[in-house]
């Protein structure tokens, strides 16, 4: 386990960046303030696709590279292969974005901030 560190969904992240601040409950707030912040690059990969298909307007470089500088949100570099074996196991959801993001903090077993209250089911370091 990591201390001191949390995981962040990629709903987070873009309201983060959008300053939809409001969306966040204070808890989660103050575990953003007090923690090192990292995502999974599946992260990256599903804000591209957002980005892609419309549905918001930034690209996820930008977003990214914004968020490390103001508030210090780093990238996991955690090897693929390892991400992806424990993802295999994360079996509750079709979404293969969720199952790597779930993976990757499964294996670190740090807590993973998230409104899906499917991944809060299923991942018992999730919070919200």
């Amino acid at each position: 386990m990591e201390a001191g560190v949390v995981h962040l969904d990629t709903h987070v992240v873009v309201w983060l960046y959008s300053g939809l601040l409001d969306l966040i409950p204070s808890r989660i707030a103050l575990a953003i303030n007090e923690n090192s912040l990292r995502v999974s690059p599946i992260v990256a990969l599903e804000i591209q696709y957002l980005y892609e298909t419309g549905r918001i307007t930034i690209p996820a470089d930008t977003i990214l590279e914004d968020l490390d500088l103001r508030i210090g949100l780093r990238l996991d570099r955690m090897s693929f292969a390892r991400v992806a074996r424990q993802s295999l196991l994360e079996k509750w959801t079709r979404d293969p974005f969720d199952r790597l993001i779930v993976a990757q903090a499964r294996i670190r077993q740090v807590p993973l901030l998230t409104k899906d209250k499917t991944i809060r089911k299923h991942y018992k370091n999730a919070r919200w």
